[in-house]
């Protein structure tokens, strides 16, 4: 076996077919769109690549791809968080642990060689997918969210990574006669009046400045939780044009006080993975029509952001939002999804516990010294 960069439009092309390959028989593996893929390793297309370094790579044996990884230095990270973290994601190996063991050295090595003194992963080169699946494999996971089979975490822990942080989700099925406990409706009721708070819906007709004020707002609001980094303003961009097509209006709440200040934002995104499967990552020739036919008739949701400002935190203004955004969406067959809450967030993980929402998977990023 041998590693080999990426240096070609048809390594590139083997890189990014490689899941599909090996997960074509996994009932569990949804395949994502192959153009969405592309453009996630394309400067021109993914915002986030203008200010990352990058280096990926291909595991062969013989003439078989078996394996990929990517390593990679986000500038803005390091600077926030202060430390010289190098990241990696795009994990594949289907060669065992000698493969991930070469997949996972090149990765250290070229970090190391950019001046970094620590490897954390699996990160995505796309916002905020972090992590490896080390418990609840099953059901098929949501829009945006990392899957992986089980021996990978063997395959981590072998080479010498270890559990930085551990990253929970939750749902809440209505067909399973989920509702909100009464006591929620009676405290956001309280909430609401004591603060005169407004829970309003997106305005798409100026999406532009909504989107700059909800990047304001995560900015502020989980600005200091760990992994966060600042999003640009031509990340956020680029994915509320990625999602103009399927977002739900009544999914993108932004709370707002007495005075109409901004200090609180929650948004849901359809689980679009669930018209996905069977496509095999193609909208062509039928894709475009099931997605078409699928999304207004689709009813499970992923939480995908959900935060309050400093000044307001503490205070039930994130159970408020979880509320409207249940009576938003509400119908027969919802099912929504938390995905993901940090571990050490006990603020948060309280809440949601309290509102009767249900575990259903743990995803954990994973850290390693890098030495000479």
């Amino acid at each position: 076996m041998q590693i080999r960069p990426v240096a070609s439009p048809a390594d590139l092309r083997r890189f990014i077919q490689l899941p599909y390959r090996l997960y074509r028989d996994d009932p569990n593996w949804v395949p994502p769109l192959r153009s969405e893929q592309r453009a996630q390793f394309d400067r021109r297309r993914n915002p986030m690549l203008a200010h990352c370094r990058a280096a990926m790579y291909l595991l062969w044996d013989g003439d078989d791809v078996v394996g990929r990884i990517v390593a990679f230095v986000d500038e803005i990270a390091v600077e926030a968080w202060g430390e010289p973290i190098g990241l990696f994601g795009s994990f594949e190996c289907a060669a065992g642990s000698q493969g991930a063991s070469l997949l996972l050295g090149a990765a250290r090595d070229w970090l190391y060689r950019q001046g970094m003194r620590a490897m954390r992963g699996p990160w995505s080169l796309t916002s905020q997918e972090w992590g490896l699946v080390v418990d609840g494999f099953t059901p098929p996971p949501v829009l945006m969210a990392p899957y992986n089979p089980p021996h990978y975490v063997d395959l981590l822990v072998e080479f010498g990574l270890a559990k930085v942080k551990d990253l929970l989700v939750y749902y809440a099925d209505v067909a399973e006669g989920y509702v909100i406990p009464r006591r929620y409706l009676a405290l956001t009721d309280r909430v609401q009046q004591r603060y005169g708070i407004r829970v309003r819906s997106v305005d798409m007709s100026r999406l532009g400045d909504e989107v700059a004020t909800l990047m304001e707002l995560s900015n502020e609001a989980i600005g200091d939780n760990w992994g966060y980094y600042p999003v640009t303003a031509a990340e956020s961009q680029a994915m509320a044009k990625d999602l103009r097509q399927i977002i739900h209006p009544q999914a993108v709440l932004i709370a707002e006080d007495r005075s109409g200040t901004p200090i609180g934002f929650a948004i849901a995104l359809p689980d679009i993975n669930r018209l996905l499967r069977g496509l095999n990552g193609r909208l062509f020739p039928l894709g475009w029509a099931k997605l078409l036919w699928g999304l207004p008739r689709l009813h499970d949701y992923r939480i995908w952001a959900l935060g309050v400002v400093p000044a307001y935190q503490g205070k039930a203004v994130d159970a408020l939002l979880y509320r409207r955004l249940y009576e938003a969406l509400y119908h027969p067959g919802l099912r929504v999804e938390v995905n993901y809450v940090l571990e050490d967030n006990v603020r948060m993980n309280n809440a949601l516990q309290n509102l009767a929402v249900k575990p259903l998977r743990r995803y954990r990023v994973y850290e390693m010294p890098i030495a000479s």
